[in-house]
């Protein structure tokens, strides 16, 4: 995998916690900027803790600094509300959008796969991805956590860090929904990650609205293979509970010739 431009901001570059076809070929400027964009959703979509607080106006400019495109105008949103609000307001907003709501929880796979033995399998195959493509995810976290799998699709490129936000593309929209439902800041953001992925098919926009009605598949038995990943990280069937929020994890230096972990 390369590393990100040297230029990117420290917060951008290191910090990691523990989600078709285009109209025409992106530009080179827009291409060059696919990791950086892909990078800064993974930040604004972790728990805005005093570090991230803290780097606020670090982020606004990098989100500034990025050539225009649809993305980048939903992130100035995003920004320029976040460096507007008070020390607790984005964490009590944080925790009521992705913790206390099942419909726009960050953890992929559930979208995909409800409260199944496929889950567990699924996330499962998701690290498997990442250690074969080098990257050692011990972020905290579990593997289909949004943030996570932004900072693979950051680092891996195009066709394989990508490969996982479009095979969730659905989950992405129905986050993006309820988010939108909810009148929240954080739809910039998953609105700004959608316009990096391919258009949704018409298939696409009628599973969102199904799973938007019925919610994701349910399993009332066999629920011991939950327990070999994750030592138990898995609710009951009708009952998910996002796991509690991890500490932030630091990465090596991206610049290293060992690479990313």
């Amino acid at each position: 995998m390369s590393p990100l431009p040297a230029t990117i901001p420290a917060i951008v570059r290191t910090r990691v916690r523990a989600a078709v076809r285009r109209p025409s070929r992106p530009g080179r400027e827009e291409a060059e900027a696919l990791p950086l964009l892909l990078r800064l959703c993974s930040l604004l979509l972790q728990y805005p803790d005093a570090e991230l607080m803290d780097a606020r106006s670090e982020l606004t400019a990098a989100v500034a600094a990025l050539p225009p495109s649809p993305a980048a105008a939903h992130l100035t949103v995003f920004t320029t509300w976040f460096a507007a609000q008070g020390p607790d307001g984005p964490q009590r907003h944080y925790v009521e959008m992705f913790d206390l709501r099942r419909k726009s929880s960050l953890y992929l796979t559930y979208y995909l796969h409800g409260d199944t033995r496929r889950r567990g399998m699924a996330l499962l195959t998701l690290n498997q991805r990442y250690r074969g493509a080098g990257w050692d995810a011990d972020t905290g976290e579990l593997p289909d956590h949004l943030p996570v799998v932004l900072e693979f699709a950051a680092l891996a490129g195009p066709r394989t860090g990508q490969a996982p936000l479009r095979q969730h593309r659905r989950g992405l929209e129905l986050i993006h929904h309820a988010l939108t439902d909810a009148d929240s800041p954080y739809r910039h953001v998953l609105a700004a990650l959608l316009t990096l992925l391919p258009p949704p098919t018409e298939a696409d926009l009628r599973a969102v609205a199904e799973l938007a009605a019925q919610g994701p598949p349910d399993e009332d038995v066999g629920l011991d293979p939950y327990g070999t990943y994750g030592a138990g990280e898995f609710a009951p069937p009708g009952a998910f509970v996002p796991p509690e929020q991890a500490p932030p994890t630091l990465m090596p230096p991206l610049s290293s010739p060992e690479g990313p972990r």
